[in-house]
């Protein structure tokens, strides 16, 4: 995979060479400048589900594949990740990172913690924001506690699935900064995860290339060169709720034992 300037633009646009295209996978419309293929794609969904199954077809080589399993990342991830489970026949799980935002302006994404407490930090943008080492370990416990008790309330008393030496799907329904998605990929790592895929229906081409360094594979719907917020993408964006997550993984089991 390479990267390229677009002639007239100061926009950064992937270019997948026609004699090795890697091991990203884009959907994605297509034109032809000389020997290179130039990603120009931008795609809208009518909400996740839609995005869900859009998604089938970017990872069809996982239908029924022994030891696979899907992750989605809460809320709006599980949405998605229902419908690749439901199309591919695999089981479905929850996997819970944390965002940690910046001081007066928790949206902006200065980080993220996984269940373990294990932390990522964009020092540069946390230096920007004069963020304290202390504001942000208290973060760090804050979420983790956070962590654990949506663990308890989508799970209950289920133990979580062990997925050492599992190809495992990671399920988000888009990427911006990338910070939580990249803290459940290196989460699942360190699990002991045999294949890690992330799996996006739109993302920031700023971080596919860490998205791309931290999975073995990443499969990716739309890269738009313009990319304010995930929610831009969608015509139907509305907040997913605790309750909505524990049907969906209740729907998902009852696929599995009925299969």
């Amino acid at each position: 995979m390479a990267f390229a300037l677009n002639q007239g633009s100061n926009l950064q646009q992937p270019v997948c060479h026609l004699e090795a295209t890697g091991k990203l996978k884009f959907g994605m419309q297509e034109r032809n400048q000389g020997r290179s293929l130039v990603i120009v794609s931008t795609m809208f969904f009518e909400d996740r589900k839609d995005a869900g199954q859009r998604m089938v077809s970017m990872v069809e080589a996982y239908r029924g594949a022994a030891g696979a399993i899907v992750l989605g990342l809460p809320r709006g991830g599980v949405v998605v990740a229902l419908e690749i489970a439901l199309a591919l026949e695999l089981p479905m799980d929850v996997w819970v990172t944390r965002k940690i935002g910046a001081p007066f302006n928790p949206e902006l994404a200065i980080g993220s913690v996984d269940s373990d407490g294990n932390l990522l930090l964009d020092e540069n943008t946390a230096r920007l924001y004069e963020v304290s080492d202390r504001y942000v370990r208290e973060e760090v416990v804050s979420e983790t506690e956070e962590i654990k008790r949506r663990y308890e309330k989508y799970r209950g008393e289920a133990a979580p699935p062990s997925i050492k030496d599992k190809t495992v799907l990671v399920v988000d329904d888009g990427v911006a900064t990338g910070y939580t998605m990249m803290a459940a990929l290196q989460s699942v790592r360190n699990h002991e995860a045999a294949k890690v895929v992330c799996v996006v229906p739109v993302a920031s081409p700023r971080v596919m290339r860490k998205l791309d360094q931290m999975a073995d594979e990443v499969a990716c719907l739309s890269t738009p060169s313009y990319f304010g917020a995930v929610g831009e993408f969608y015509r139907n964006f509305e907040q997913v709720t605790d309750t909505e997550v524990i049907d969906f993984l209740r729907r998902a089991r009852e696929a599995q034992s009925g299969a």
